[in-house]
């Protein structure tokens, strides 16, 4: 650990207010890492379990925290909090199956269509 560089404290809320995942985290931690420790530490006992880290989102100050971002980048400061402890909430969506978008299904309609009438 690099001195100066202060460690975040951390608890993630889950669906039914239950907290999970407590500890110090360093900035330059990514999302997605603290999502595979979220996965390992999730009750198992819940009605809502992920299957995995894409199923989970992350929400800090009302936005949705990105993969890809570190705490830092995440802008999630807690300094100002008197318990210097900061919540952040984990909601578990499970990936849609991405479906055909109306422009592909009409072009599709057009090609296979017949426009006769029989009277």
């Amino acid at each position: 650990m690099a001195e100066g560089v202060e460690q975040l404290k951390l608890k993630f809320r889950i669906f039914d207010g239950t907290d999970i995942g407590h500890g110090s985290y360093s900035p330059s931690v990514t999302v997605a890492t603290l999502k595979h420790r979220l996965l390992s530490e999730w009750p198992q006992d819940k009605s809502v379990v992920p299957k995995s880290v894409n199923d989970m989102k992350v929400i800090h100050g009302g936005k949705v925290l990105e993969n890809g971002k570190t705490l830092a980048e995440a802008r999630a400061h807690g300094s100002e909090l008197p318990s210097g402890v900061i919540t952040m909430h984990v909601v578990v969506q499970p990936a849609v199956v991405k479906k055909k978008t109306d422009k592909n299904l009409s072009g599709k309609q057009k090609q296979g269509s017949c426009s006769c009438t029989i009277l």
